[in-house]
């Protein structure tokens, strides 16, 4: 990259199936083996007791809502979901999993409209249908023109990180996911089987694993995104390993850590001139009417919006948009969940925010 910057959209868990395949124009077969709800259409029942009628079916663009217009006002150059959900026809149940996620191949235009440039499939759902069913994920992305990250055919595809061109350089996503994300490690990829890049755990021997994988690609005039899908879905606090690792990252080299997996937004820190995300949130799901955890406002969504200064992956800024999850649909948050928001990640981050015009989310004070 010259001189300039370069902008990411970064958000957390993308779960375009169960319930939201379900009001999308070609659902899938609903049939689910949880203990208590058996058809994904009654997750629709909650959502639509919690916020009212959900029409059916819906344009492929309504679970983004108002993302869309915050994506085209923002014009990120590059843009980074964790798809938490296979994309698949399979009714092959991975056995000993409590909830499966997958999407009708049809319904993919869902993920498209949003305009993806990579997705992260590093992460607990996407071999809820086994390994046949991560294939027809891999296949059904790649015929969308989809760039993928952290899951493949065999494990230097699973590690590989997903490359896109920006100007001047590159940006570079590798991705992985960690057993307290419950991955199961049965689903790792090897030489000669699909799976995920998975990590037992955050251990300075796995930290550094991936340290020379970046260093391995990475050129002058590339930045480096690490996606980690690791720890607990509730909760604000960050395991000391968590931090060690995220900081191995960042002092080998690494200049974005864009961590997820939790229902909720976690800590936001700034390392070294590098932005930390410990746990993005949900952003698009079915979870609206599910009672439990309601301290936590599971319902308030993040678009991350982070600028880096070309060429040396510095942050050089951060907006990160508040919005409101209602009837499987992404609206701007109102200003008493903007304060919320904003007080809850102050309390628990190393940096404090202010909401600018716009009633975005912006650190108080610059970065150096």
């Amino acid at each position: 990259m010259g001189a300039g910057a370069v902008t990411l959209f970064l958000c957390g868990d993308v779960m375009l199936g169960r319930g939201v395949d379900q009001i999308l124009p070609h659902p899938g077969d609903p049939a689910l083996r949880e203990d208590y709800i058996r058809d994904a259409r009654d997750y629709v029942g909650l959502v639509e007791a919690a916020g009212g009628p959900v029409p059916r079916p819906v344009p492929f663009s309504w679970p983004w809502g108002d993302a869309l217009r915050v994506l085209d006002d923002a014009a990120p150059d590059v843009r980074i979901v964790n798809l938490e959900t296979s994309v698949t026809r399979s009714d092959a149940f991975a056995p000993g999993k409590a909830v499966h996620y997958r999407m009708h191949p049809d319904n993919v235009p869902a993920l498209a409209a949003a305009r993806p440039d990579v997705c992260v499939l590093g992460n607990n759902h996407v071999l809820d249908f086994g390994r046949p069913g991560l294939g027809e994920t891999l296949d059904v992305l790649d015929g969308a023109g989809l760039r993928s990250a952290g899951a493949g055919r065999d494990a230097d595809a699973a590690h590989a990180p997903a490359v896109v061109p920006v100007a001047g350089g590159r940006v570079l996503v590798f991705a992985l996911g960690m057993m307290s994300s419950g991955i199961p490690p049965s689903w790792a990829a090897t030489p000669d089987r699909s799976g995920v890049a998975y990590l037992a755990e955050p251990s300075a021997g796995a930290a550094e694993a991936v340290v020379r994988r970046v260093r391995q690609v990475k050129g002058s005039s590339d930045v480096a995104v690490v996606s980690v899908h690791w720890g607990s879905n509730w909760g604000h606090r960050v395991p000391p390993e968590h931090v060690r690792f995220a900081h191995a990252l960042v002092n080998g080299g690494v200049d974005v850590v864009h961590g997820h997996s939790s229902h909720h937004p976690r800590p936001v820190e700034v390392y070294r001139d590098r932005l930390i995300l410990y746990g993005c949130g949900d952003f698009v799901d079915d979870y609206e009417g599910i009672s439990g955890y309601e301290e936590f406002r599971d319902e308030l969504r993040l678009a991350y919006l982070l600028t880096l200064d070309a060429g040396t992956g510095r942050a050089a800024g951060l907006r990160m948009v508040p919005l409101r999850a209602r009837r499987m649909r992404l609206e701007p948050a109102a200003p008493d969940e903007r304060d919320w928001l904003r007080e809850t990640l102050g309390r628990i981050s190393d940096v404090d925010f202010a909401l600018d015009a716009d009633g975005a989310l912006t650190p108080a004070h610059a970065f150096r």
